[in-house]
This record gives structure tokens, C-alpha cells and sequence, in this order.
């Protein structure tokens, strides 16, 4: 029986009275997709005709579903400010050493660029100082750089957070140092540009391993091309913000008299100390600029209880994506079916879910489909920074960044699970379709700081991100890792994520239905969720 057919739409008839929450329809999510991540929308990248026709067609359903123009003049959109700069292809990274030259080539060894808003990047014979991780973190009493000035310099950092091993479980981390097995955001590449520009560095270069970063090199490749940030950029940044493969760094090191393995086992401890490489760094490449006005589209559903209406619950999902680029087995446009037209059509249908549910919530809800996510979270920063309705009045944000597509699940995943009170709620909704709440089955890549809830998290709003279980029914066990890892190495930043023959929408349409649950009981709460002890966003 499939989720569609005419016997179990009766079935799900009867069991709005017994379960208490609205029926989502997956085709409706499925046509969303099919239109965001048709050819004709070129990828959605910010700033081109793919931005324009992504954010009409999201007004469009907003206004259709029956909510209000989410901005306070009276539009359905929010006006985010960004720069788009785009480094010379033909540039390369010089490195020098006493009796050694070696040029790599961009894209291939090396992908770099700045957040500077300057006609041309010049960083010339810049010292290279391996710092290890590049962490500074005082809690857990550790300092990848012991005091050195590094300013002028260019630091050379390796992905992720240090691997401390648990002293009382050999073979395993540390749980009371950087989350153990999990990322903290010390582990993320964004802060290793930020500690870098803080401390006056030159220039950043992180050492890509697909197994740490948890993306193949291909992907670091996509990080090329235009890049877009806030125009309104308080805090420093280097010169050049630079990625360096594996091998290239390998050979790097051994330029430098010194051996990359030996090197990174040292750096896993509290005794490391920064290391001059001898060797110095070469960046020369002209900037094209321009400023676009990008877009995030914003709908409310006024709550019902005239004392508590001006209180939100935010349900976000970023329209954006990569844009046309470079051809893979001849398709230039990355279609992002999965990241994120499935999360805009959840958004869409979660709306239509609220606006015919009889009973509407005590507070409002804000449905944001925001711009700029692949760039760097922008939309939602941007959100953050300028909110439309006062952050001490959001109760809760809630997340979608790709779906469900391969059927119903046992379990559902949650982001972050422990961090804050939003874990209760989802359990709660869990239960109600006897289903479970389970752990980031990958928490060493760092999810929960990933997506556009992280914003939200970092100025104290208790943030709700969940995933795909893994535990598919009627499937065989490893089904779950096994399709979560294709996509990545096959799909994820690819053109090839598209729709795909056997795609099962009714996975998506029963997580969106607990989605709802969480942000309806939230929106009827008599209390702010709060966060866990020990979350590093409670302060």
C-alpha cells in the first residue's frame, strides 16, 4: 500500500481525529521541487535570473496558501545586501622555499579568495606558519598558537576540530574535549577564516581530507568562482581565505624539510606549538565586484491569542543554490533538487498545513525562505542582524535543509540532539507517529553549524535542526548510511542533484507533518524553550 492510494487516503482521513495534525501532501512537495530545480531556474545562485524567478514563485505560493506579507512594509520580502566577488581563474599560489619554486594550479591543487571588497589581492612571499588546527579555545585549555604574531603571515590549518583521544576508552575521543566524536564550531572552516583575520593573519590556507570535512574535493572546487557576503562586514578578515588538497599539502610540508603525518599527530595535543615552515606564499589575482540586493522571502500566520500574537515561532529554508558552473558529464546547472528545493516545498506545504489546520496556533508563525545559505548562511545572518520581529520574542526556530526522500523511517534525526528544549517537543511529535528521535548519525562533520538554524543559535534562539532517520522501513539494515553517503560523494554540490526514478515523497510528507507538530505545540506553549546545561548558545 502506498502512501497515495485511495484506501490510504481514507485511512489518513480517519486518523486526523486520532492523531491531531494535518495530512501533508508529498506530490504537492514533489511538483515544488520539480519547478525549483528545473533547468529554467539555472540553480538559483543569488544575484542572476534564477534569484528573481525563485523568489517569485515563492511569493506566488505564500500569497496562494493565504499568508501575510511577512515584512513589516507590507512585502513579502526582506532586502539583503551582498557582494558578489569573483577571483581571477587564472590565478596561482606561488610557494617558495630557499632553493625550491612550485606554482599550483587553481582549482586543481588550490581555490582561494577574499571577502575584501579591493579591485586586486596582493600577498606577496607572505610566511607560511603551520598552526596546527588554528583553535584558541580557553575552556578546554587550548591554544594552537602559544602567543606567536602571526600578523602578515599566512597560517596553514587542518580541518576540523583536534582528535583528543579519551584517555579511558583507547581508541575512541575524548567526549569532554571539542564534543569528542562531534564538531564543535571550533571545527569549522568559517571560524578558522574568522580567529585568522582576528589575529591579523595575511592569509588562511585550511588542508582539505574528504573524511574530516565530510565532502570530497569537488566540492571545495565550488567554493570557486563568485562568492557573496554581507556588504555590512564588521569583523576582520585576511587578505586571502585559501583551500590546499591533501596531496599538494603533503608535498608542502616535505618542501618545507617536515612530515605532514608527524605534524598532525603533534597538533592533537595541548603541547603543539605553532611551526615555521621556511616557506612563503604568493597570491596575486584581480576581483570582479559587484552588489546585488538579494532576497529573503518572508509570510506570516498571525496566532490567534490577541496577548501573544506579536511572539514567533520561525520555520526557515533557504531558496538558494550553486548556480550555473562547471559541466559535470555535460550538465552546467546545479539543480539542487535535494539542497534546497525539498526544504522551500516543505516550507511552502507546512504553510498550507497551518493556514487549513481549524485550530490555529496562539502565537505566529514566520515562514522564511532565505537567500544566500550556500555562501555562508547570509540570508538568515542577515535576518539575525536586522530581524523583522524582536529575536526576545522568538520562541523557537525550526530548520529544513534537504529532505526525505527515500521513504518513511523508523526514526528521525535530530541535529543537535541534547542542545536545547525543542528536543522535547520533537519526541513528543515523535511519539505521536510512533517513531523515535535519533542522534547525527555523523556528528564529526559539524551539521548544526551548517545551516541557516545557526544563526539563530548563536544569539540565544533555541534552534530545532532535524535530518532524515536512517532506519527506513521495509528496507535492509545499512540502507540509511549506505544512501547518505552516496549522495554526498555523488550528489551533494553536484548538477546531479535532481529528481531521481523512485523517489519516495511519503518519508518527506510524515517528517514535515512532525515538523509541524514541534512548531505548533511550541506556538501554544506557556514557556520559551530554553537550552540544555551545557549548550554552548545557553550564555
Amino acid at each position: 500500500m502506498t502512501r497515495f492510494n485511495a484506501a490510504f487516503i481514507l485511512l489518513a482521513a480517519a486518523a486526523l481525529v486520532v492523531a491531531d495534525y494535518p495530512i501533508i501532501d508529498g506530490h504537492a512537495v514533489l511538483e515544488h521541487i520539480r519547478v525549483l530545480s528545473s533547468d529554467r531556474f539555472e540553480g538559483r545562485l543569488p544575484g542572476t535570473p534564477g534569484e528573481d524567478l525563485s523568489v517569485a514563485y515563492i511569493e506566488e505560493q505564500f500569497r496562494s496558501v493565504g499568508l501575510k506579507p511577512g515584512n513589516t512594509d507590507g512585502t513579502y520580502v526582506q532586502k539583503v545586501p551582498l557582494a558578489g566577488i569573483r577571483p581571477d581563474p587564472a590565478q596561482i599560489l606561488t610557494l617558495r622555499a630557499k632553493d625550491k619554486t612550485r606554482r599550483l594550479k587553481y582549482l586543481e591543487d588550490f581555490v582561494a579568495w577574499t571577502q575584501k571588497l579591493v579591485p586586486q589581492t596582493v600577498v606577496e612571499n607572505s610566511p607560511l606558519v603551520f598552526v596546527g588546527y588554528g583553535v584558541q579555545a580557553p575552556e578546554f585549555s587550548w591554544d594552537d598558537y602559544k602567543g606567536q604574531d602571526v600578523r602578515g603571515k599566512t597560517l596553514v590549518m587542518l580541518v576540523n576540530d583536534p582528535p583528543v583521544p579519551d584517555p579511558a576508552h583507547p581508541g575512541k575521543l575524548d567526549p569532554k574535549v571539542f564534543g569528542g566524536e562531534a564538531m564543535t564550531y571550533y571545527g569549522r572552516w568559517t571560524y578558522k577564516y574568522e580567529i585568522g583575520g582576528r589575529k591579523g593573519a595575511a592569509g588562511v590556507i585550511i588542508v582539505h581530507e574528504s573524511g574530516p570535512a565530510g565532502y570530497p574535493w569537488s566540492v571545495v572546487e565550488g567554493f570557486g568562482g563568485e562568492r557573496f557576503d554581507l556588504i555590512a562586514r564588521s569583523a576582520p578578515v585576511p587578505e586571502v581565505e585559501a583551500w590546499i588538497g591533501l596531496e599538494q599539502a603533503k608535498q608542502l610540508f616535505a618542501m618545507a624539510g617536515q612530515d605532514f603525518d608527524t605534524l598532525k599527530k603533534q597538533a592533537a595535543t595541548r603541547t603543539f606549538r605553532p611551526v615555521s615552515l621556511g616557506v612563503t606564499a604568493s597570491f596575486r589575482f584581480q576581483n570582479s565586484i559587484r552588489t546585488v540586493t538579494s532576497r529573503n522571502v518572508l509570510g506570516r500566520f498571525e496566532g490567534s491569542d490577541p496577548k501573544l500574537k506579536d511572539e514567533f515561532v520561525i520555520y526557515t529554508a533557504h531558496w538558494d543554490h550553486l548556480g550555473v558552473g562547471k559541466p559535470v558529464n555535460g550538465d552546467r546547472i546545479y539543480h539542487g533538487a535535494v539542497d534546497n528545493a525539498s526544504g522551500v516545498a516543505g516550507l511552502i506545504e507546512i504553510a498550507r498545513a497551518f493556514r487549513k489546520w481549524a485550530k490555529p496556533p496562539k502565537r505566529s508563525i514566520l515562514f522564511l525562505a532565505d537567500t544566500g545559505e550556500e555562501q555562508g548562511l547570509l540570508g538568515s545572518q542577515y535576518y539575525t542582524e536586522n530581524p523583522v520581529y524582536p529575536l526576545a520574542k522568538t520562541l523557537a526556530e525550526i530548520n529544513m535543509d534537504g529532505l526525505n526522500v527515500y521513504g518513511r523511517t523508523r526514526d528521525i534525526t535530530v541535529v543537535g540532539l541534547g542542545k536545547s528544549e525543542m528536543d522535547d517537543y520533537a519526541r513528543a511529535a515523535a511519539a505521536r507517529q510512533n517513531r523515535v528521535l535519533a542522534p547525527d548519525p555523523e556528528p564529526e562533520k559539524g551539521f548544526y553549524y551548517r545551516s541557516d538554524h545557526f544563526p539563530f543559535a548563536k544569539k540565544g534562539v533555541p534552534a530545532f535542526d532535524p535530518d532524515s532517520g536512517i532506519e527506513y522501513i521495509g528496507k535492509p539494515s545499512g540502507y540509511g548510511r549506505r544512501i547518505r553517503d552516496e549522495y554526498t560523494e555523488k550528489d551533494y554540490h553536484q548538477p546531479s542533484d535532481v529528481i531521481k526514478p523512485g523517489w519516495d515523497m511519503s518519508g518527506a510528507a510524515e517528517d514535515l507533518e512532525l515538523f509541524w507538530m514541534v512548531g505548533y505545540d511550541v506556538a501554544n506553549s506557556d514557556h520559551f524553550p530554553g537550552w540544555k546545561p551545557g549548550a554552548e548558545f545557553k550564555r
